[in-house]
């Protein structure tokens, strides 16, 4: 027999899940604001990502407080943190970890790398060759590791937060594709505007950043966020929105490679996120054109004649989503979890 209470009790306790989701997630972001000023999309999208269980790329150029802002998030969340500085000759076990020999017991032990830490900064990701830069493929798509044929978990939460340097740079390798579409959103943090830049000035001239910033949350309370993100009500009208946004990348003349199903999927995911931390147990079409550009730019290959054109990922991204019809019916379908939570002041 059914409980009757049992829906009402589920939607009840999503609402509380949602309450305790909004009122710690801003927290996070303001504590990551006094680290990246001027640009409180970059801690928003950081954290949903962390949240629907991604990955992030920071794509720009140096000194702009890519690394920064990765070390920040693991401090305010409590968590470990693990920074590999990608080199030329940087070996994929200098990642993963290697078994040592021990000559006294007879017997191989095995080393952890630092992706065994909740967030892994991988600092200028593109100066490694193609082999190492592979090494984090497992760790990210699977969170285990295989060394040997011995396979570990890895810690959780779990998030890789890598960096790179625009391909035009000296010593630098393009990300393989199979590697991309394993980060669920790329960003650019940029230059600050002047007014930014003067407030860093002020703050930071004398102190590190990172040494006034304290934890706001644990690692187990955003594993236990994610649960509620997952419960977030995504319309059949809204995922049919994200196929056609997908989907039209995947024919349009000025790519080679449109996004991939994993795009599809990811972008979803994030967008329930996105919905979470704005109170809302359902996902609407603002959520999806919020993070289309950043979920799936960096997923698509221009072809010759864009590049020559100079037509951006961005550009395609941005026709996309004005081309394709927004749908009418999205709000939740009946039995669905419905309204909004009143964010905490």
């Amino acid at each position: 027999m059914q409980d009757p209470a049992g829906p009402d009790a589920g939607r009840e306790a999503l609402r509380s899940g949602l309450a305790e989701l909004v009122a710690t997630t801003r927290k996070v972001c303001e504590s990551l604001e006094t680290v990246v000023t001027g640009r409180p999309d970059l801690a928003r999208l950081a954290v949903a990502v962390l949240l629907a269980g991604g990955h992030l790329l920071v794509e720009d150029v140096p000194g702009v407080g890519k690394t920064t802002m990765a070390k920040a998030l693991a401090r305010t969340i409590d968590c470990r943190a693990g920074r590999v500085q990608f080199t030329p000759d940087l070996l994929p076990s200098d990642l993963t970890g290697v078994n040592i020999y021990r000559a006294a017991s007879g017997e191989f032990e095995f080393r952890p790398g630092p992706v065994f830490n909740n967030v892994v900064i991988g600092d200028e990701i593109n100066r490694a060759s193609p082999k190492t830069q592979s090494a984090l493929l497992e760790c990210m798509e699977e969170g285990q590791v295989t060394v040997d044929g011995t396979t570990y978990p890895l810690p959780r939460p779990f998030l890789v937060v890598a960096t790179q340097n625009p391909v035009e740079m000296e010593g630098t390798y393009p990300l393989p594709e199979a590697q991309r579409d394993r980060f669920t959103a790329r960003l650019s943090v940029g230059y600050p505007d002047n007014a930014a830049e003067l407030r860093m000035l002020d703050a930071q001239h004398t102190d590190d950043p990172l040494a006034h910033l304290s934890p706001v949350t644990t690692g187990e309370d955003m594993v236990r966020f994610a649960t509620w993100v997952r419960a977030v009500h995504a319309a059949p009208a809204v995922k049919q929105y994200v196929l056609d946004l997908v989907g039209r990348t995947r024919g349009h003349a000025g790519l080679r490679l449109g996004a991939s199903p994993r795009a599809s999927l990811q972008l979803l995911r994030v967008a329930k996120a996105h919905a979470a931390m704005s109170g809302r147990q359902h996902v609407l079409p603002d959520d999806v054109q919020a993070l289309a550009t950043p979920v799936l730019a960096h997923r698509l290959i221009l072809s010759t004649e864009s590049r020559l054109a100079g037509t951006s990922a961005e550009q395609i991204v941005d026709e996309a989503v004005a081309m394709v019809p927004v749908p009418a019916a999205a709000a939740p379908g009946r039995g669905a979890p419905q309204g909004r939570v009143a964010e905490s002041r």
